[in-house]
């Protein structure tokens, strides 16, 4: 796709000042052109008390026999930042391809620390088993998916049962954009302001839980991500083969830890197939 030129700047003024690792893509949201095959079509639903534990939906503008598969996304932001508006461009870009997308808020750093946001994500997935079918969805139906710190909350929820209890039956795959699995000991100040109060560092980290009986995994990487380093899908893909669990890990040329993520806005496809990908790994695991 080429940008005129005046959208082009608007678009690296907004990536030159909103953009810096993982903080809020609100600006670039505004920007972006989104893909008119989805909608939203709840905004401020409550799964929980207090600004921070709201969510947003999208769903295809379309009608369709039966229930569509759910996708619940987390977005990224070090634990410490991010809201759900700025992430339209990724629920509408999900509900064209045929998904019920909900994209939970969840409480940040400081006013919390772990495992709180992990507590926010579990809360949310089962609002979304719970009330999903009103949108179209299928509760039975659930693909967890997150970048960055988000991608952190889905692992955590889909491997650790804790979390879910019985609902995690209902999650059928896990997927993993960019995200930190295996990051202890915590020796960045992100890090050590998220989890460092912890007094049991490995509990806190996914590939001490991942196993037998774990939804299968799709682990994306950018091979240019100097944020989240590779070698954290490559640990947590490891734990999940040794139980047995199906997962695939692709790594793109050229990417980095951002653009993972905007390469699933409509203007940045070309840089690499992750809405594609993630598209068929959705599909395949809900048929």
């Amino acid at each position: 796709m080429t940008l005129p030129p005046r959208f082009r700047f608007s678009l690296a003024l907004a990536l030159t000042t909103t953009l810096a690792a993982c903080s809020p893509l609100t600006a670039f949201n505004t920007l972006v052109p989104k893909d008119a095959a989805g909608t939203r079509v709840a905004t401020g639903m409550a799964y929980g008390a207090g600004e921070r534990r709201m969510l947003d939906i999208y769903a295809p503008r379309t009608t369709a026999d039966g229930k569509r598969p759910v996708v619940v996304f987390f977005y990224g932001g070090s634990w410490n930042s991010g809201t759900r508006t700025g992430y339209a461009f990724v629920g509408k870009a999900l509900a064209a391809q045929g998904f019920v997308v909900v994209i939970p808020d969840y409480r940040l750093v400081p006013a919390i620390r772990y495992p709180a946001f992990v507590e926010d994500g579990a809360a949310a997935v089962r609002w979304a088993r719970a009330h999903v079918r009103d949108f179209g969805g299928d509760p039975d139906r659930i693909v967890l998916m997150g970048h960055s710190a988000g991608a952190y909350i889905a692992a955590m929820l889909a491997v650790d049962d804790r979390w879910l209890g019985r609902d995690r039956t209902a999650v059928r795959g896990l997927v993993g954009l960019a995200g930190p699995y295996d990051f202890a000991p915590f020796d960045v100040d992100v890090s050590r302001a998220a989890f460092g109060q912890w007094p049991r560092p490995a509990e806190t980290q996914p590939v001490t839980w991942a196993g037998a009986g774990d939804p299968p995994a799709l682990l994306l990487v950018g091979d240019e991500d100097k944020t989240v380093l590779p070698r954290n899908s490559a640990a947590l893909a490891a734990r999940l083969r040794q139980g047995g669990v199906p997962v695939s890990v692709r790594a793109y040329p050229r990417l980095g830890h951002v653009g993972m993520i905007l390469a699933i806005a409509r203007p940045f496809r070309g840089r690499a197939p992750v809405l594609a990908d993630v598209t068929r790994f959705v599909r395949e695991r809900t048929r």
